[in-house]
């Protein structure tokens, strides 16, 4: 239960709580679920609606291996651990959810080293991989064309937005608070707690963790952190297939990826509905939230423009940014991306299926990061106790399927576990 900070005069007390976490995507509802089956009191504050409204509601819902990870980072071990523990609870609250194992094709070949690199990180992570050929592809996946292949069992598909909503519905039963519709305005750092000030009412945490997404590095720069990057939107758009272009996807088919890149690539998908898409492409957003070309905020993308970081993005990827704006815009570009890899299907197969829009973080100097990033605001002890804040500053694919275990490394920060 929470507690109440007692003003003096009988003004309405405000509610305390040993935890309180800015964001209602997955992964500050799995931190909050952590926080509670821990025995803490917390409150979730979310701006929207709705929980999982952004990056969690609207991604591809793989549930990813830890094939692709560099070893001893954070995504690899979060992963492979995030990957058999979404399946077990999946199966522990009856959600949607299939084991369908992926290919990873190679299908030029100057993709077969990569290929061998991503063999030897999933041995490294402990990923089950199996080498195919040409033969072995049309195995998985007989309209498939491809030199090389790697067939990885354990990956698998959900709905991450069901996930998220069970979660918060957990965090509630186990005596947690969900805010919705409450935008956090402010933070005020005390030697004992730290005070959230939301459009709703102040809220007390002794601790604060800021899972914020899309605005994470305005929130922490809110709170008086130098968050040291600046997040990026890069919009992925997908494509829905036509039925007889989706008879020739049985599960999950990836391309071997560009390593100077943190993206996967486009990528054919049957969903747990059913449903076959290929996606997500990845183009500069136009806003934070900017699920179309339509929506432009003029201040956000000059802010986005202007950055040093991105500037240097610009002019060392421009011929891939031009490509990816191409595809964007054009059905035949699209499709012969995809023919890559589905050589039979047609540009009149495809139809607008969405977008997401991923929260990247781009260093200064250019540099897309690649694994999960935290920050630490310490509390007046030095360390991660009372008046502390966590940021979390970069979760993007696949913070979805390792949420579980980033909500426990997040309270092992705190000294909360």
């Amino acid at each position: 239960m929470a507690g109440t900070d007692r003003p003096a005069g009988g003004l309405p007390a405000t509610p305390s709580y040993d935890l309180v976490v800015v964001g209602g995507g997955i992964v500050g509802l799995a931190t909050a679920y952590a926080a509670t089956r821990a025995g803490h009191s917390v409150a979730v504050v979310e701006r929207e609606a709705r929980p999982a409204n952004h990056q969690t509601g609207n991604n591809s819902n793989v549930i990813h291996s830890g094939l692709y990870y560099a070893p001893g980072g954070y995504k690899a071990r979060l992963a492979v651990a995030g990957c058999a523990e979404t399946v077990a609870f999946c199966r522990e609250h009856d959600l949607p959810h299939q084991v369908c194992g992926k290919l990873v094709v190679a299908t030029e070949p100057e993709e077969l080293p990569r290929l061998d690199e991503l063999a030897r990180r999933g041995d490294a992570n402990g990923v089950e991989n199996h080498r195919l050929d040409e033969h072995g592809i049309r195995e998985y996946e007989p309209d498939v064309r491809g030199l090389a292949a790697l067939w990885v069992p354990s990956t698998g598909i959900t709905d991450y937005r069901a996930i998220a909503e069970k979660l918060s519905e957990l965090v509630e039963k186990n005596g947690g608070e969900v805010h919705l519709g409450r935008a956090v305005t402010g933070f005020a750092r005390r030697p004992s707690d730290v005070v959230v000030r939301t459009s709703g009412g102040d809220l007390l945490g002794s601790r604060v963790v800021v899972c914020g997404g899309l605005r994470c590095d305005e929130l922490a720069t809110m709170a008086g952190a130098d968050p040291g990057v600046r997040i990026v939107p890069f919009r992925g758009e997908y494509s829905g297939f036509s039925d007889r272009a989706a008879s020739l996807v049985r599960g999950l088919i990836y391309p071997v990826p560009d390593p100077a890149f943190p993206f996967l690539g486009v990528h054919a998908t049957r969903g747990i509905d059913g449903h076959v898409h290929a996606g997500p492409n990845a183009v500069l957003a136009m806003a934070r939230e900017g699920y179309s070309w339509g929506t432009i905020k003029p201040k956000e993308l000059l802010g986005t423009l202007t950055y040093p970081g991105m500037i240097k993005v610009a002019q060392r990827h421009w011929r891939y940014g031009i490509g990816e704006v191409q595809r964007s815009l054009s059905k035949k570009a699209m499709v012969r991306q995809i023919q890559r890899l589905l050589p039979d299907v047609q540009a009149e197969d495809l139809h607008p299926a969405g977008a997401g829009v991923r929260a990247q973080a781009v260093k200064a100097d250019g540099t897309l990061v690649d694994d999960f990033l935290f920050l630490d605001q310490p509390g007046p002890d030095g360390t991660g106790g009372p008046g502390s804040i966590l940021h979390v500053l970069n979760a993007p694919s696949p913070a979805a399927t390792a949420a579980l275990p980033i909500g426990r490394e997040i309270l092992d920060r705190l000294g909360a576990a």
